[in-house]
């Protein structure tokens, strides 16, 4: 009976063992038949190892297949990704080492990227950014300190010669508020006050006379303004009565002008044929007597011998 049962209970755990290896490896088989992969070049693995998870937006989309140097460059650090497929990673999407916690162990973290960037096709190389070491920020960390100490150095150098002018130029404003000084000052105001009485004793009339004559000014410009406005209103008809005339003298001019013209040109002839005539009585003035012109007196010739 013990037998029996010790060979059931042998049987059973068998059974439970072939059965949680077999959903094991078909679900590792099924999980890595739909993934995709990537890659990923980076300076700084950053303690990565294969099986590392993958983060898409913070979502768990893959694992890391491998970590080795780059063939093509041995100072960088090829990654390579295995990726759920139908993961958007596009060509804006940036791969890098982050941890989900402070303490916590690293992950490939690849962010989201644009909905409007093309797609990467599986074996693509996913951009990536390097990130911070702890001891590049343990550098940057003492650096920071070292420049900081020499600024303090140097603003605590900077704020005791301040306080230095400062103390001298607290000295000094005492000098100039001391009684002599503020009795001096109460001698000057005083004598201000003085002087401005007297002026404003003889500013007042003046401003009298000032608003005297401002009114005088207005009363002459209102008596003015209405003998002026009617010799405006007068020399507009003036104007409007000559415009009337010179539009009357252009339309007669207009009407006659063919009678203008004619009559320009026979004057014209006419002072033609007194130039001509000026000119024949200067050059002839006997025509004026004689009707036929007298012949050319001949030279008288000596007689030959």
């Amino acid at each position: 009976m013990k037998n029996t049962e010790a060979k059931v209970g042998a049987f059973i755990v068998v059974c439970a063992a072939v059965l949680a290896v077999t959903v094991y490896f078909v679900s590792k088989a099924e999980f890595r038949g739909k993934e995709t992969p990537y890659r990923m070049h980076l300076r700084n693995a950053g303690g990565l190892e294969p099986g590392t998870a993958v983060l898409f937006g913070g979502i768990s989309v893959g694992r890391v297949t491998s970590v080795r140097p780059d063939p093509a460059d041995l100072a960088r650090i090829e990654i390579s990704l295995g990726v759920k497929q139908g993961t958007p990673i596009n060509a804006r999407s940036i791969g890098k080492v982050s941890s989900i916690t402070l303490l916590g162990n690293p992950v490939v973290f690849v962010t989201t990227g644009s909905n409007d960037a093309p797609r990467l096709t599986p074996g693509a190389v996913i951009p990536s950014q390097e990130s911070i070491s702890m001891d590049d920020l343990e550098r940057k960390v003492t650096a920071l300190t070292d420049t900081a100490q020499t600024t303090l150095t140097s603003v605590n150098s900077d704020v005791n010669n301040i306080a230095a002018d400062a103390r001298r130029v607290l000295a000094n404003l005492h000098n100039l508020t001391g009684r002599a000084n503020q009795e001096h000052v109460a001698a000057i105001l005083s004598n201000t006050d003085r002087t401005v009485a007297q002026l404003s004793s003889k500013v007042d009339p003046t401003f009298d006379n000032v608003n005297q004559t401002v009114s005088n000014v207005n009363r002459t410009i209102t008596v003015l303004r209405q003998p002026i406005l009617s010799d405006l209103t007068e020399l507009n008809g003036t104007l409007q009565a000559v415009h009337g005339v010179a539009s009357n003298v252009q339309s007669i001019l207009l009407e006659n002008k063919e009678d203008i013209d004619y009559s320009l040109e026979n004057v014209r002839m006419t002072t033609d044929n007194l130039n001509d005539f000026t000119r024949t009585i200067k050059e002839e003035p006997w025509s004026l007597v004689r009707i036929r012109q007298p012949e050319d007196r001949r030279v008288p010739q000596e007689k030959r011998k």
